[in-house]
């Protein structure tokens, strides 16, 4: 004899919660950098971003790539997904989005580079990707260091 089911209504074996465990949120908490010191680059990747067409109203969905070498302050992960999530209903053409993005995390950090890459989905057979950057005045990036690969060892040999 079959059990009767535990499922809610939601159909989850787990009940609604009174007060949904997070929301989306307009502002990017921060903390101190715990390596103020040194050029080191955080790298954000999120990979589901949700907004609408301000002319349509269909969504559009892009794949955001955040480089942030920060000075005194960096961005407190969950915030930023919740931050992302506040933009599911908003209506906005795409280089204004990504260039929103980049001015909200220059505002809340203040980092001596950041560089925001939103590779949109197809949209009337077109994909858009819009770079937008911001570097600290006077802050110049350390020349990359070109490393060895293990084809170079081997054709040395």
């Amino acid at each position: 004899m079959a059990r009767p089911s535990r499922r809610s209504e939601l159909a989850s074996t787990r009940p609604k919660p009174a007060v949904p465990p997070s929301a989306p949120q307009q502002h990017l908490d921060v903390f101190a950098n715990p390596n103020p010191e040194r050029d080191y680059l955080i790298q954000f990747v999120v990979p589901e971003f949700t907004c609408v067409c301000p002319l349509t109203g269909q969504p559009d969905f892009a794949h955001f790539t955040i480089e942030v070498v920060a000075d005194k302050l960096c961005v407190e992960l969950k915030s930023l997904k919740l931050y992302f999530w506040s933009y599911r209903d908003v209506g906005a053409f795409h280089e204004k989005v990504t260039n929103s993005i980049l001015d909200d995390i220059v505002a809340a950090t203040r980092p001596r580079f950041v560089r925001i890459t939103g590779r949109w989905n197809v949209r009337g057979g077109i994909f858009t990707n819009v770079v937008a950057e911001h570097r600290k005045k006077g802050w110049v990036a350390a020349p990359a260091v070109a490393l060895a690969t293990p084809e170079d060892a081997a054709a040395r040999s």
